[in-house]
This record gives C-alpha cells, sequence and structure tokens, in this order.
C-alpha cells in the first residue's frame, strides 16, 4: 500500500438526509475509481458501505461506514454517515475526524429535515462545509432552488464551484467554474454557448466571495475586478478550511454523471490535513494550539467502533500527527490507561488492507483494543495531550431493557455493552430507585436495533417496554405513632415498642432520625436497629412502592423486655410504627421534573406551545435564533419519555429538545391516586 503525504489526502464525511443518495455517491465513487469492480446498488444489498446485516435488510445505513479511493496520485478517504435523525451519534464524532464534511442535499427533495439536521453539526466547527447536489437526473431536480433553501434556512452561503449542464433527464455533465470547462463522462470541452454569461456571472461571484475572506485578496479584487488563478485556489482553500465559503457542486450518483468532476474538484480545491495549519487540543484542563505533523508525537482520535463476531472489533481512527506503528504503546489520557496496536488495516467497508502503520492525515482501524473506546485519544506513553471531545445530545427516549429469557440474564450484559459501545449517543445505567435497567438514547428505531443486533450477533434475546417513572413518597402533615411488636409461640418470644413523632422536613433535605429516649425505657443498644427498620422501610416504600424522602422521625418513648426484646422486634416495631403514621401524616407523591430546551422552526410555534401544557408543562421562556425559536420549559419526566415521537409528528421532524434533570414536585391528586391504586393491585 502507498504511503501518502498529508498534500495528497482529503478525508470526507458523508452528511444529509436518509435517502439523499450519500451511500450511492460513495458507491459510484468506488466503481469509478476502480476500487470494486461492480457498481452496487441498496436494493440489492450489495453496497460497499453499507455491509451491516441490518441495514442489508432495511436498505439504509444506520451507522457509520468507512471506504478508500486512489485517484491522480491523491487518496481520498470517504466516511458515509447515516441519515436517519437517531443515529446523529456517528456523524456528531466523526466530523472532528476529517477536513471537510460534506452535506449531499436532494436536488428534487426539498429542504428534508435530515438536511437541516446534518447542517446544523456542522454549524460553528472549524471543518470545510460542501454542499453536494445530488440526483440531478431526477424529475423536479433544481440547483439553484436546493442552494437558496439551504442558505434561507441556515444562514450558510453556498458558493457554486460547479453548474449543471442540462437538469433532470437531461443532466448530462457540470461546468467547473475555475477552469471554465465543461465536464462530461465523454470528456472535457469547452463551455456551452448558451451557458457563457451565467459561467462568468458564477466566476465573479466566487471571487468576490473569495475576496471577502481576506484582506489582502479583497484589495486586488477591488481593484482589478479579477484574481489570479494562483491566489484564487489557495484562497478558496483557506477558506473552506476555516468553514467562511461553503463550495457546491452538483451529481447524479445514480448515472455518474458529475460524480468524477466532483472527485477532482475535491483534489483540487479541497484543503488536505497539511492545509490544517494548527489545532486546539487540551492539555491538562487548558486549550493550546498545535501544529500537527507527520514527524511530530502520535496524535490520534478514535471515533466509532464496530464490534462483529466473526471480523472482531474494530476502532475506526484518524490520526493528526506522527505515524502509529503495529506494536506501538499509547496513552489513553481520557481512561488514565495505556493500550497497543496490534493488526491495522485501512478499510473499504467491510474489507481490510493490511497496513504496517497509519500515518498523520490517515484514516485506519485497529482491532482488539483493550481500554480504548469512541471520541478517545491516542497519544504517547507519558503524553500530556487530549482532543477535544465532541458534545453529544441528552437522551430524548428511555425503555426499561431485560433479558426475555432466565437463561440469558447473565449474558445480556457483556453483549449489551458490546453493543452500545458502538453508538455513544446510547446510555445504559441501572436506575437505584426503580431497580430497572434503564436504556436511553435519540429515538425508538436506534433502541431496537440494539435488540436486533443481541438477537443476531450473540443470541441473546431482550426485550424492552416503557420504564417506571422514579417516583418518591413523602408526608405534608405530622402525626404521633405507637406499635408493639409482641409474639410468643413457645420458647422465646420477641417483644419490642417504639412511639414515634413523624413530621416532614423542607424539601431535599432528606431523612432525620432523632434519638430522644430518656431514663433507659428503649436500651440503647436497640437504637441502631430502630433506625434500621426506618430506613428499610423507607427504602421500600408505603404507599405506592417508592422511596420515602424528607421525613423526619422522633423516637420518644417505648419499652422492652428482659429476655424476649431483640434488635429483630424493635426493628420490626419500628418499621409498623413508621407505615401506620405516615399514612396519617397526608402522604403525596413527588415526581422528577426536567428542563427541557425545545427547538423548532417559528411557524410550529403555537402547536409547540399548546402540547407542553396539555403534557402539564411550565413555558419559562423563549429566544429566537435564525428561523428557529429556543423554548425554555420544564415537564414531568411522566410526561417527558414520550414526548419526542409527538414532537417530531407535529413539527414534520423538524423539532428537537434537550434535556436535564430539574427538581422533584408534588404529583397531582388525580394521578396519585392511579399509582397508588396500581401498586395495591400489584401487591395483591
Amino acid at each position: 500500500m502507498k504511503d501518502y503525504d498529508m498534500k495528497k489526502i482529503r478525508n470526507l464525511l458523508l452528511l444529509g438526509a436518509s435517502g439523499a443518495g450519500k451511500t450511492s455517491l460513495a458507491e459510484q465513487i468506488f466503481f469509478l475509481n476502480k476500487a470494486v469492480n461492480r457498481l452496487g446498488k441498496i436494493d440489492d444489498g450489495n453496497t460497499v458501505m453499507d455491509f451491516d446485516p441490518e441495514e442489508t435488510a432495511k436498505k439504509m445505513s444506520l451507522g457509520l461506514s468507512i471506504g478508500f479511493i486512489n485517484h491522480n496520485d491523491h487518496k481520498i478517504n470517504l466516511l458515509d454517515a447515516p441519515g436517519n435523525p437517531d443515529f446523529i451519534g456517528d456523524a456528531i464524532v466523526a466530523v472532528s475526524a476529517v477536513e471537510n464534511a460534506v452535506v449531499v442535499a436532494n436536488a428534487a427533495g426539498g429542504f428534508e429535515v435530515g438536511l437541516e439536521l446534518a447542517l446544523e453539526q456542522i454549524e460553528g466547527k472549524k471543518v470545510g462545509k460542501v454542499i453536494v447536489v445530488n440526483r440531478m437526473d431526477n424529475e423536479h431536480a433544481d440547483y439553484d432552488k436546493t442552494l437558496e433553501a439551504i442558505h434561507e434556512n441556515l444562514g450558510l452561503n453556498p458558493v457554486k464551484l460547479h453548474i449543471p449542464i442540462g437538469k433532470e433527464g437531461g443532466f448530462e455533465g457540470v461546468v467547473d467554474i475555475i477552469s471554465q470547462k465543461a465536464i462530461r463522462p465523454s470528456g472535457i470541452s469547452d463551455v456551452p454557448a448558451n451557458m457563457t454569461d451565467a459561467v462568468e456571472d458564477a466566476r465573479l461571484h466566487l471571487m468576490e466571495a473569495v475576496a471577502e475572506t481576506d484582506e489582502e485578496l479583497l484589495n486586488e479584487f477591488l481593484e482589478n475586478m479579477e484574481l489570479p488563478m494562483e491566489k484564487l485556489i489557495p484562497g478558496l482553500k483557506k477558506a473552506i478550511a476555516k468553514g467562511e465559503l461553503a463550495p457546491a457542486f452538483a451529481c447524479s450518483a445514480g448515472t455518474g454523471v458529475g460524480v468524477m468532476a466532483f472527485i477532482d474538484g475535491v483534489i483540487n480545491y479541497l484543503p488536505s490535513p497539511a492545509d490544517i495549519d494548527q489545532m486546539e487540543v487540551l492539555e491538562g484542563d487548558d486549550k493550546k494550539m498545535i501544529k500537527a505533523s507527520a514527524d511530530g508525537d502520535i496524535l490520534g482520535y478514535i471515533f466509532k467502533l464496530y464490534a462483529d463476531p466473526s471480523m472482531g472489533d474494530f476502532a475506526y481512527v484518524r490520526m493528526f500527527s506522527g505515524s502509529l506503528k503495529t506494536g506501538t504503546e499509547f496513552y489513553i489520557p481520557e481512561k488514565d490507561a495505556k493500550d497497543k496496536a496490534g493488526n491495522m488495516y485501512f478499510m473499504l467497508g467491510k474489507t481490510r488492507i493490511d497496513t504496517g502503520e497509519i500515518r498523520a492525515g490517515e484514516i485506519g482501524a485497529l482491532v482488539k483494543l483493550k481500554n480504548a473506546k469512541v471520541m478517545n485519544t491516542i497519544s504517547p506513553v507519558n503524553g500530556k495531550l487530549a482532543l477535544i471531545q465532541p458534545e453529544l445530545p441528552s437522551p430524548t427516549y428511555w425503555q426499561m431493557i431485560k433479558a426475555s429469557n432466565q437463561s440469558d440474564e447473565d449474558k445480556i450484559g457483556a453483549a449489551l455493552q458490546r453493543v452500545i459501545a458502538e453508538d455513544p449517543t446510547i446510555r445504559f445505567e441501572l436506575n437505584t430507585e426503580t431497580h430497572e435497567n434503564v436504556i436511553s438514547g435519540m429515538g425508538e428505531q436506534q433502541l431496537n436495533l440494539v435488540l436486533k443486533k443481541m438477537k443476531n450477533r450473540y443470541k441473546v434475546e431482550a426485550m424492552m417496554k416503557e420504564p417506571r417513572i422514579p417516583y418518591k413518597e413523602t408526608i405534608m402533615g405530622a402525626a404521633e405513632s405507637q406499635y408493639r411488636h409482641k409474639k410468643q409461640s413457645g420458647g422465646r418470644g420477641q417483644y419490642g415498642e417504639v412511639y414515634f413523632r413523624i413530621k416532614p422536613t423542607e424539601r431535599g433535605e432528606g431523612f432525620q432520625f432523632i434519638n430522644a429516649i430518656v431514663g433507659g425505657v428503649i436500651p440503647s443498644n436497640f437504637i441502631p436497629a430502630i433506625e434500621k427498620g426506618l430506613v428499610e422501610t423507607m427504602e421500600k416504600g408505603i404507599i405506592a412502592g417508592y422511596q420515602v424522602v424528607d421525613v423526619a422521625v422522633e423516637v420518644y418513648y417505648g419499652s422492652y423486655h428482659d429476655v424476649d426484646s431483640s434488635e429483630m422486634a424493635f426493628k420490626i416495631a419500628s418499621s409498623m410504627a413508621l407505615k401506620e403514621g405516615f399514612k396519617k401524616c397526608k402522604p403525596i407523591l413527588l415526581e422528577p421534573i426536567h428542563e427541557l430546551t425545545i427547538i423548532v422552526p417559528s411557524e410550529y410555534m403555537g402547536d409547540v406551545m399548546g402540547d407542553i401544557s396539555t403534557r402539564r408543562g411550565r413555558i419559562m421562556g423563549m429566544e429566537q435564533r435564525g428561523k428557529k425559536q429556543y423554548l425554555n420549559a420544564q415537564m414531568p419526566v411522566a410526561e417527558m419519555y414520550f414526548y419526542y415521537p409527538a414532537l417530531k409528528s407535529f413539527t414534520q421532524g423538524r423539532g428537537r429538545f434537550t434535556q436535564s434533570f430539574s427538581h422533584y414536585e408534588k404529583v397531582p391528586e388525580d394521578i396519585t391516586q392511579k399509582v397508588v391504586a396500581a401498586w395495591q393491585d400489584s401487591e395483591a
């Protein structure tokens, strides 16, 4: 395998809506560059990038995959991210692994939800933002309209590097604005006569746009109304690398028209790893700028794990600096652990091409790493630098998960951990309050895929259902209670009596135990048993099976028996006295309330606000940013668990939210009665 200088490498991440043609575009690129000897099709289940059995069955990308081509003495690495919003985590994490994010837009699809989401992932990021308008051969395909929609909705200003020759069924090639040549699959020729004005306008616009990103270029452009090629192209590359210009291309992945012109454009106009002068890293808690270089210390980034029972566990890695060789030990600052590079490969879908090293600028795969996970840094042993981690969205969908069969209970943990390691937006934890294993993520399809992978890969069957709400029990009033536990059944009996004063504490203060026994009416050695009886009862719940909180219990009187009293007797007396007294103290349920930031296009605000109030939510404030409204609200978890599907439905998929825990507050009486009744039925 040939080694490439950093200047001869291009790294592209394909983003966009599901169905925009990202995987088909990658397939056509592989085929036209002879990386594969036949053109695969999604419907036939034989594309390079969609090789996972679940992807083949669903005919859509469900995870990030990588491939590469060699063209004109350059290497182009392609990362294909799924367009379904449930799997957005792969795209978020992979943006940091490339210099160029290529947003594939459907020329006939209008402004699609997935397109909007893809563009939002690269907003404000230091990455080249490239637009490829695909499906130019489709009915109603419109290059200009697609670019206008992107500009209108997100403020991004695409600048045409290519303009299409013909459209719909007559789409036959593109004109390169810079070289001013028509590029068709049959070859390169002069610009068609009827397009010279359009090409000249686009060229002037391009030069002006590049000039506006650099004061020196702007002065030259204003003086001559022209930028020479030797200044235009470096200026363009620099502006793209900084994300200040979004170059636009046109193609049809189905027919291949414009695809090779795009690849040549990638080599000619898009930045290489060598064009990224500086990168920001962490040294301890401090940020600093470094220059990544081929002969510097190793610095790499793991951006995807793929676990396959037959192929092994792969870690996809981007090297920014230095050269990682087989056998090299390295340090993972996020884990404060070491790992070792074993066999390494360049990947073309699931095909492995052996290599002994992954050099700066390159993307490859490592196998059988012990400690490294997604978003981890590869640095030298004793290294001090770490990469800045991308921010992942908070979960918007939750389910309780457990093994379907008792025989799988021991195996579910290991299988689940391997599957969810592939998607960093999936979280899994034991809810200590409801004693359920809760899995959460971005949506129903994402979590259903976890079940399928566990079954197909590891033969572990699991089931999901809605999680219990982690309510808590407390009281509004105060009362006294007393209980005598007395049991005589031959031999030694059981005896213990306690008198309690029970009252609420301030919200959040927790449990207070007050020992007010005087005169030894209860010997001091039984006091811990009384407290233990209270704590255990509060853990199990009294009116609905949920933990009791914010209660003060004072034991002020009681009695004991010299022979029959024991710790167990006082523990039982304590538990029963609390249960009886608790019911006299106006018991209530508390429910968790979360803070939500709901992001929706302005036209859906009325529907969203109306819906929030029907879900017992409160609107705390709002602010407009561009064409979107950011709505701050509070909502009970009981309503939030099912909010995302509803929000998607009345915003046509364009609404989303982030959330975090806020506080607990009283549950309305009618809901409390239902919860209590349901628990009593289950206990009966």
